[in-house]
């Protein structure tokens, strides 16, 4: 057993580290990823497991998988010492933790999309409607980066429908590829920044458990 994640000397009191995996492929590219330092958990490969909590005894580690969203408020609170999750939900929800290293995978941008039309009321700074399931990202981008007024309204579905039906001028969304966009005659207007997965931790867990998270985050740094 490498000495990298555990202490034999300390090994019967030590606690066990709590990841919460952001669910879907973030957490798949990030279990491939830990394989590679030699951090592995065989349970949840076992595709047809009803578990919620998934546990390597070897390693003392515990695995859970939850909803992008949450991921900040387990970290948070201390229900999960490290989360991996995206950039846009950090970002949104503006949760008290350290974030501390970029992953590298899960490339996409934040973007202001609507129909061709549309540019010249972002470059005259009109005041418009913008649909979004990202509604902090999107104020601070126009209010505090445009100083441009507008209304905010929330949505949780298909963000492109908006401004197809008349809802809102843009949209400001996560885009991948853009072919869902240019299907439905929108296009991508201003970029807003970047995102991609990136690794957050608990601020006691930081000062706690320094050493063995210290240890991951440098072997994670090795194989990116």
């Amino acid at each position: 057993m490498s000495p990298l994640y555990r202490n034999d000397r300390e090994d019967w009191k030590m606690r066990y580290l709590t990841f919460a995996l952001g669910k879907g492929r973030l957490a798949k590219t990030a279990l491939d990823l830990f394989e590679k330092i030699g951090i592995t958990c065989e349970e949840m490969k076992d595709k047809d497991s009803r578990k919620l909590i998934f546990v390597n005894e070897e390693l003392k580690l515990k695995f859970f998988l939850a909803k992008g969203p949450d991921v900040p408020t387990y970290v948070e609170y201390g229900a999960a010492d490290i989360g991996i999750v995206g950039e846009d939900t950090i970002m949104e929800e503006q949760r008290k933790l350290y974030e501390v290293l970029d992953l590298g995978f899960g490339k996409c941008r934040m973007c202001v999309c609507g129909p061709a039309s549309a540019k010249e009321l972002l470059l005259h700074q009109e005041q418009i409607r913008v649909a979004t399931k990202y509604p902090r990202i999107a104020k601070d981008y126009f209010y505090n980066k445009k100083h441009q007024t507008v209304e905010i309204v929330k949505l949780n579905g298909s963000i492109e429908l908006a401004p197809i039906v008349g809802l809102s001028e843009v949209i400001v969304d996560i885009v991948e590829t853009g072919t869902t966009l240019r299907e439905n005659g929108l296009e991508v207007l201003e970029e807003v920044c970047p995102l991609s997965a990136r690794v957050v931790v608990n601020q006691v867990s930081m000062r706690m458990e320094n050493e063995r998270i210290t240890k991951i985050l440098t072997d994670l740094k090795s194989v990116l």
